[in-house]
This record gives structure tokens, sequence and C-alpha cells, in this order.
């Protein structure tokens, strides 16, 4: 992976970290949080996603897996908060 595929990476991830926090009842785990759950989101959602079949292609398809990961991600993080 060259330098600008990981620059593009993160920046994919942050955005969807960012997002997921907004969308999960406007909670979050505050702006660094939600981009560290973002990107940790990303790579939960490139492993998951796959093993039930769906795949998305493009940058957009790979934000969308971000963001679905992250959400994933930040959902259980606030449950075991909870808890």
């Amino acid at each position: 992976m060259s330098v600008e595929n990981l620059l593009i990476f993160l920046l994919i991830g942050a955005l969807a970290g960012w997002l997921a926090g907004v969308v999960v009842k406007g909670r979050g785990l505050g702006v660094l949080g939600n981009i560290v759950v973002g990107v940790i989101g990303a790579f939960l959602g490139g492993w998951l996603l796959p093993q039930l079949g769906v795949s998305f292609g493009g940058t957009v398809g790979l934000f969308l897996t971000a963001f679905i990961g992250a959400v994933i991600l930040l959902a259980i993080i606030l449950l075991i908060k909870r808890a």
C-alpha cells in the first residue's frame, strides 16, 4: 500500500467515524475518538462485509464499508459503556 492510498484510507475512515458518531443518536466518543473508531471500523467493515457476501466497489464503496463498520463498532462500544 502506497503512502497516498494509506492517507486516503485514513481520511475516509476519519470521515466515516465522524458521520457514525453523528448518526448513532448524536452520541459518540468525541471528535478524535470517533475518528479512531472510523479507522478501526473501516478494518472491521472490510473484514465483516465480505464474510456476509456484501461488497462495494470504488471510493464510495470504501466509504460505505468504513461507515458501516464504524457504526457497528461505535454501537458495540456504547453498549459496553452502558453496562
